[in-house]
């Protein structure tokens, strides 16, 4: 594979894999799919290291770079990524790799700007509603959430023929007890961390956290359990304890998805993502995610009118960036589903 060096890199940077491609040229395709390629993050001394990695693999050149990083942009030059150990630079980065421009944005503002590039196709209702319908003429404001190594939160608004990413850090705010239940796992999550935000549960290593309280609640043995095996013995339904933790964290996803709805304003629907979704997806359709979501007292009817969608292309991430860096070129974004 070999491309100009008018090409753009592209990153998508979690907390435990970093993901490479090339921009494509035009809206109706704005990603290279066969240029993609994972690395470990574990791997690498730094961000550097992994793409001049991805440059020797794939044969690959470009002079500009949007990186998409789960962690706070400050000063729209520097980040230090939440849950890893990388700390990035644009200016340091541009110098590195021989570039004339380094852009980084967070993590979420590109899964939040791949949502107008999404065809119907890439989208799977979770609940009654169909997917929510992106209308040009009208204001609207959307979330998009979703767990992977952390829980990663932003708004997507769409104003004066324009889109606007709203970046947040919402997966940090502190969780909020619903039930019963959620105020005995908040009990224990607080002796054992101090403050307990949304990401606590709600995330890869969420499902342990939850099912360590799920067990103790219950007064049984607690397994040294991975995430995965958690998932794996809840979809075999070998053991209820786990099946028990997805359910839980299906009902808890729901009430701080429609936590979020009612903090931005995105009446308009509700876009999940994330590195961990697929996992999770089957236990959102049973339905416990939509009656916690919908559970907001005088608020219940207008939720019920609020849609949530699953995002399936395999790289919204990517295909954010490739977003982004399509609008810095001058092509206009319009909503296209």
């Amino acid at each position: 594979m070999s491309h100009g060096t008018t090409a753009t890199l592209l990153a998508d940077l979690g907390g435990t894999n970093v993901r490479f491609a090339l921009a494509g040229e035009s809206v109706e395709a704005p990603l290279r799919m066969d240029s993609i390629r994972r690395y470990r993050v574990k791997d690498f001394e730094s961000l550097a290291d992994a793409a001049r990695r991805y440059f020797a693999d794939t044969g690959c050149t470009a002079s500009r770079a949007v990186i998409a990083a789960a962690g706070r942009i400050a000063d729209g030059e520097t980040v230090k990524v939440t849950n890893n150990p990388w700390a990035i630079s644009a200016p340091a980065l541009r110098a590195k790799l021989d570039m004339d421009a380094v852009r980084l944005v967070n993590d979420f503002a590109a899964q939040a700007m791949a949502v107008p590039l999404l065809k119907t196709d890439a989208l799977a209702p979770v609940g009654k509603l169909g997917p929510a319908t992106l209308d040009s003429a009208l204001p609207q404001t959307f979330v998009v959430m979703g767990p992977g190594t952390g829980l990663g939160v932003a708004g997507l608004l769409w104003r004066e023929g324009q889109w606007v990413v709203l970046e947040t850090e919402g997966g940090h705010a502190g969780f909020a007890a619903h039930t019963t239940e959620d105020v005995e796992i908040l009990h224990r999550l607080n002796a054992r961390f101090g403050r307990v935000s949304n990401e606590r549960m709600i995330c890869g290593n969420g499902l342990v956290n939850l099912y360590l309280a799920l067990a103790d609640i219950a007064g049984e043995p607690a397994e040294e359990y991975t995430p995965e095996d958690i998932t794996a013995r809840a979809e075999a339904g070998s053991d209820p304890l786990c099946v028990r933790t997805l359910e839980t964290l299906a009902g808890i996803f729901g009430s701080v998805a429609g936590d979020l709805v009612l903090s931005l304003g995105g009446w308009e629907g509700v876009y999940l993502t994330g590195g961990v979704l697929p996992f999770l997806l089957p236990w959102l359709h049973r339905g416990g995610f939509r009656e916690r979501f919908e559970a907001k007292g005088r608020f219940r009817e207008t939720m019920e009118r609020v849609p949530t969608s699953a995002i399936t292309h395999p790289e919204p991430g990517l295909l954010g960036a490739a977003a982004i860096a399509l609008r810095a070129a001058g092509l206009p974004l319009h909503p296209q589903h």
